[in-house]
Parts: C-alpha cells; sequence; structure tokens
C-alpha cells in the first residue's frame, strides 16, 4: 500500500499533488489506491485560511476525485489511528485513494521567531486558552 505524507501547504499548493491524484486512475499509473496522510499543522500558512485558499480545507483538492476526506484531531491518538484502519480497508477494498486530513496546531509557533498568537489569535486561545 503507498502512503504519502504531505504537509498541509504542500497539499493545497503543490500541482504535483493534484497531477499525482489526476493520474491515479490510468491503468498504467495506479497504485490500487494510496494514502495521503496530511500534517494539517498550520505551519505552511501563517494568515487565516480565507487568505491562503479558495477552500474550506486544505484537503479540499481531493473532492475533485471522490477521494473521501477524513478529518481527525491530531490530540486523539484513538482516533488517528482508527481513521488510519479505515483509510488502509477503504484502499484495500476499493483500490482508490482516500486522505487523513490530522488537524494539529503549532504549540511553539512557525519558527523561532513567529508566534501563533500574532499570526493565528483566535486558534492559538482555543488550543492555549492560558495564554
Amino acid at each position: 500500500m503507498a502512503v504519502v505524507i504531505h504537509g498541509d501547504g504542500s497539499f493545497a499548493g503543490q500541482g504535483v499533488v493534484y497531477e499525482t491524484l489526476h493520474l491515479s486512475a490510468l491503468p498504467n499509473y495506479t497504485t490500487g489506491g494510496s494514502v495521503h496522510v496530511v500534517v494539517n499543522n498550520q505551519v505552511a500558512f501563517t494568515t487565516d485560511t480565507k487568505s491562503g485558499r479558495s477552500s474550506q480545507y486544505c484537503t479540499d483538492a481531493a473532492k475533485a476525485f471522490n477521494a473521501p476526506i477524513f478529518h481527525v484531531n491530531g490530540d486523539d491518538m484513538e482516533a488517528v489511528v482508527m481513521v488510519c484502519e479505515l483509510a488502509a480497508e477503504w484502499c484495500q477494498t476499493f483500490h482508490s485513494d482516500v486522505v487523513i486530513d490530522i488537524e494539529c496546531y503549532r504549540r511553539f509557533g512557525h519558527n523561532e521567531i513567529d508566534k501563533p498568537l500574532f499570526t493565528q489569535p483566535k486558534m492559538y486561545h482555543i488550543y492555549v486558552p492560558f495564554v
């Protein structure tokens, strides 16, 4: 089984992701379904999602190919494991791509000088309310 790991910015912003999904059903190219794991920790976007892309989720490109997209809370490890098992079963049963969007957050910022309190204040206060 093919497993492809992406960041939130790479899945939404790199053309190779869309191209790979677009070619995935061709007889000489298919892998029989790939699991695309997106670590969505907001690192790629230091702006609100409304300003960073045209759709609500970074994984929305997969909708064009009718690939199921599972959004899961990265803080709930049992849920992440359950969704990964479900995605593997999907690939084995239907031989098509599936996307897992692991919703995370950047607790300590994008880099050493960027605090998420400044770039994502509402989200930061939800995840880290004591700040």
